[in-house]
Protein backbone atom coordinates (compact mmCIF):
# COMPACT_ATOMS: atom_id res chain seq x y z
CA UNK A 1 0.00 0.00 0.00
CA UNK A 2 2.15 3.27 -1.18
CA UNK A 3 0.28 6.18 -0.11
CA UNK A 4 1.31 9.43 -1.74
CA UNK A 5 1.02 13.08 0.41
CA UNK A 6 -2.04 13.88 -1.58
CA UNK A 7 -3.82 10.57 -0.23
CA UNK A 8 -2.52 10.75 3.39
CA UNK A 9 -3.74 14.57 3.48
CA UNK A 10 -7.06 13.43 2.02
CA UNK A 11 -7.43 10.21 4.95
CA UNK A 12 -6.43 13.19 7.49
CA UNK A 13 -9.00 15.40 6.45
CA UNK A 14 -12.20 12.61 6.17
CA UNK A 15 -11.12 10.93 9.39
CA UNK A 16 -10.82 14.75 11.18
CA UNK A 17 -14.55 15.57 9.64
CA UNK A 18 -15.84 12.14 10.56
CA UNK A 19 -14.49 11.50 13.98
CA UNK A 20 -14.21 15.11 15.06
CA UNK A 21 -11.12 16.97 16.23
CA UNK A 22 -11.60 15.66 20.38
CA UNK A 23 -11.72 12.21 19.11
CA UNK A 24 -9.20 11.72 16.76
CA UNK A 25 -6.21 12.07 18.96
CA UNK A 26 -7.49 9.29 21.33
CA UNK A 27 -8.13 7.30 17.64
CA UNK A 28 -4.37 7.97 16.95
CA UNK A 29 -2.99 6.49 20.30
CA UNK A 30 -5.40 3.21 19.99
CA UNK A 31 -4.09 2.41 16.69
CA UNK A 32 -0.26 3.29 17.91
CA UNK A 33 -0.77 0.99 20.69
CA UNK A 34 -2.78 -1.81 18.63
CA UNK A 35 0.55 -1.75 15.80
CA UNK A 36 2.59 -1.98 18.99
CA UNK A 37 1.25 -5.10 20.57
CA UNK A 38 1.13 -6.71 17.25
CA UNK A 39 5.09 -6.00 16.53
CA UNK A 40 5.64 -7.42 20.19
CA UNK A 41 3.70 -10.35 19.50
CA UNK A 42 5.47 -11.23 16.14
CA UNK A 43 8.80 -10.73 17.84
CA UNK A 44 7.70 -13.05 20.28
CA UNK A 45 6.57 -15.77 17.77
CA UNK A 46 9.30 -15.44 15.60
CA UNK A 47 12.13 -15.76 18.21
CA UNK A 48 10.19 -18.83 19.88
CA UNK A 49 10.32 -20.52 16.04
CA UNK A 50 14.12 -19.85 15.81
CA UNK A 51 14.75 -21.41 19.54
CA UNK A 52 12.36 -24.40 18.21
CA UNK A 53 14.32 -24.90 15.18
CA UNK A 54 17.77 -24.58 17.16
CA UNK A 55 16.88 -27.02 19.64
CA UNK A 56 16.06 -29.43 16.74
CA UNK A 57 19.18 -29.30 14.78
CA UNK A 58 20.50 -30.00 18.58
CA UNK A 59 18.86 -32.92 18.54
CA UNK A 60 19.84 -33.85 15.30
CA UNK A 61 23.38 -33.41 15.39
CA UNK A 62 23.56 -35.81 18.84
CA UNK A 63 21.77 -38.52 16.68
CA UNK A 64 24.91 -39.42 14.96
CA UNK A 65 26.28 -43.11 13.95
CA UNK A 66 29.16 -44.09 15.78
CA UNK A 67 31.55 -46.57 14.58
CA UNK A 68 31.82 -49.67 16.25
CA UNK A 69 34.60 -49.79 19.16
CA UNK A 70 35.64 -53.00 17.90
CA UNK A 71 35.68 -54.81 14.86
CA UNK A 72 33.50 -57.58 13.70
CA UNK A 73 34.75 -60.93 14.41
CA UNK A 74 36.62 -62.83 11.47
CA UNK A 75 37.30 -59.29 10.08
CA UNK A 76 41.36 -58.73 9.27
CA UNK A 77 41.53 -55.91 11.50
CA UNK A 78 40.52 -57.96 14.30
CA UNK A 79 43.27 -60.32 14.14
CA UNK A 80 41.86 -63.33 14.27
CA UNK A 81 42.60 -64.65 11.24
CA UNK A 82 45.94 -66.10 10.01
CA UNK A 83 48.46 -63.84 9.53
CA UNK A 84 50.60 -63.21 6.46
CA UNK A 85 54.30 -63.55 5.75
CA UNK A 86 55.96 -60.72 4.32
CA UNK A 87 59.60 -61.90 2.62
CA UNK A 88 61.85 -58.89 2.92
CA UNK A 89 64.80 -59.46 0.19
CA UNK A 90 68.08 -59.35 1.60
CA UNK A 91 70.44 -56.78 0.16
CA UNK A 92 73.84 -56.64 -0.08
CA UNK A 93 75.30 -54.20 1.93
CA UNK A 94 78.17 -53.85 -0.64
CA UNK A 95 76.89 -52.25 -3.48
CA UNK A 96 78.93 -52.77 -6.48
CA UNK A 97 80.03 -50.17 -9.08
CA UNK A 98 79.10 -50.22 -12.53
CA UNK A 99 81.78 -50.98 -14.60
CA UNK A 100 83.03 -48.18 -16.74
Amino acid sequence: MNLGFPEMIFLFLFALILFGPKKLPEIGRQIGRALNEFKRASNEFKAQIESEISQLDLENNRQTILPPVQAPAGSIASGSGPRPEISVPETNSLAKAPDA
